[in-house]
């Protein structure tokens, strides 16, 4: 790797330790008032869990793509398909903290009807984002259902999270995005440019930082730890990642390079965090 792809590297940790650091003092709710969200949420239980299935429930050890998740991590509950109750509380006080109760959330569930109805319906995002892209995220959800996949992830066409991995830091990051959509006017515009290359590592710097600060401001030091821990890393695979593609021949030593830096920063300012709220 030559000095200008460290530069970049370097730079891309930057934006997270700059944009996407930890909120202090964390930020709570949502400053832009959307008038065209409905009058009330969409769905009357803002959380939602999957009914159990032995084949489906296993398939974080069938599915390469969870193994090098777990991998890539190091966390054997990445893609796990088994979601405790603290993830839940977790993820439940952080919509309610921020205001956020239009947002969905599915713990390891399917739900492929209501997913098409929460697009048709979220006039928040322009219809011509909704039906394009919209729909192409939505064939996605049906077609390769997360449900035996993995891959947690916030789809800002419907305004729902997916969460198939039993680590709070995880989910209260997916929070992060729908928190961040939810304070733009152009919603879909901005969804669009998460595809850009390199684009989108503003948008995982804004939802780790305030994934962060939420976890310093209301969770445990354990989990404050689990924060930096986990989501340092996964912020190196978009940053090694994006780079990457600039240079195929180095792009594996790029993204090891990326993830590396995330495990070693992470755990470092984990560390220090931790220790500092155990003080308190």
């Amino acid at each position: 790797m030559n000095k200008h792809q460290l530069a970049l590297l370097a730079g891309g940790f930057a934006l997270l330790l700059g944009s996407g650091c930890a909120t202090v003092p964390y930020r709570y709710g949502v400053t832009y008032s959307d008038p065209r969200l409905p009058p009330e949420p969409l769905a009357a239980e803002p959380i939602v869990r999957g009914r159990p299935n032995r084949l489906l429930d296993a398939s974080d050890w069938i599915w390469p793509g969870s193994w090098l998740g777990k991998l890539v991590l190091w966390d054997r509950r990445v893609d796990s398909h088994k979601i405790g109750e603290e993830t839940e509380l977790v993820m439940r006080r952080y919509l309610q903290a921020n205001e956020l109760e239009h947002v969905q959330v599915r713990l390891n569930a399917w739900h492929v009807r209501d997913e098409w109805r929460r697009l048709r319906r979220n006039r928040s995002v322009g219809a011509g984002w909704r039906y394009t892209l919209g729909v192409l995220a939505c064939l996605q959800y049906t077609i390769l259902p997360g449900r035996f996949f993995g891959g947690d992830n916030y789809n800002p066409y419907t305004n729902t999270i997916n969460l198939y991995s039993d680590i709070p830091a995880i989910a209260v990051h997916e929070g992060g995005h729908a928190k961040d959509f939810a304070n733009r006017r152009w919603k879909g515009t901005y969804a669009a440019a998460y595809i850009i290359p390199l684009v989108n590592l503003y948008h995982e710097a804004l939802a780790t930082g305030d994934a962060l600060g939420y976890l310093r401001a209301e969770e445990s030091p354990e989990l404050q730890y689990e924060g930096y821990r986990v989501l340092y890393p996964a912020y190196g695979t978009y940053l090694g990642g994006g780079i990457g593609e600039f240079v195929p021949p180095m792009d594996t030593g790029i993204y090891a390079a990326g993830v590396i830096g995330g495990h070693v920063l992470g755990r470092i300012r984990g560390s220090r965090v931790a220790e500092q709220s155990r003080h308190k």
